[in-house]
């Protein structure tokens, strides 16, 4: 299917490109999340004469999500669970306890834009954790895992 990107998406294309993707892909999550819109002649036409309303809308998202990444870049994020003696956790941290717990401190943050390199925390430590705010901008923050006693 031909669609015509109203945002810019990783591994896709940028705002305004005309792309092919699969029929699944853009009637299931791109058109429903407003990031792309069908590209039939009358869509192309309409797209072009609000092109520069839709470029500063995705510049004010781009602001946005920079002064984000530069308040969130380095910060170290507690969270704590139950653990045993040699220090490995009874179940695991996960990408919704890390959104968790920057909602918490005040950031807003979905569960989709945490990036955990490879998978759930599993034991008490300190690890790198990515945070993905825009498709231009990722934030590295620390998470530290604190052991409770069961």
């Amino acid at each position: 299917m031909q669609i015509i990107l109203l945002e810019k998406v990783a591994n896709l294309g940028n705002l305004g490109e005309v792309v092919r993707v699969r029929n699944g892909y853009a009637r299931n999550y791109l058109i429903p999340k407003k990031i792309a819109r069908r590209a039939t002649e009358a869509a192309l036409k309409e797209f072009e004469a609000r092109r520069a309303e839709i470029e500063k809308v995705q510049a004010e998202k781009l602001a946005v999500a920079q002064a984000t990444g530069e308040k969130l870049s380095g910060k170290t994020v507690a969270i704590s669970q139950k653990a045993g003696v040699d220090g490995r956790l009874f179940g695991s941290v996960t990408s919704m306890d890390v959104a968790a717990a920057l909602v918490r401190d005040g950031f807003q943050v979905e569960k989709t834009q945490v990036r955990l390199p490879e998978g759930a925390l599993k034991a008490v430590g300190e690890f790198p954790v990515q945070v993905v705010l825009h498709a231009d901008v990722v934030a590295e923050i620390t998470v530290a895992v604190q052991g409770e006693m069961a």
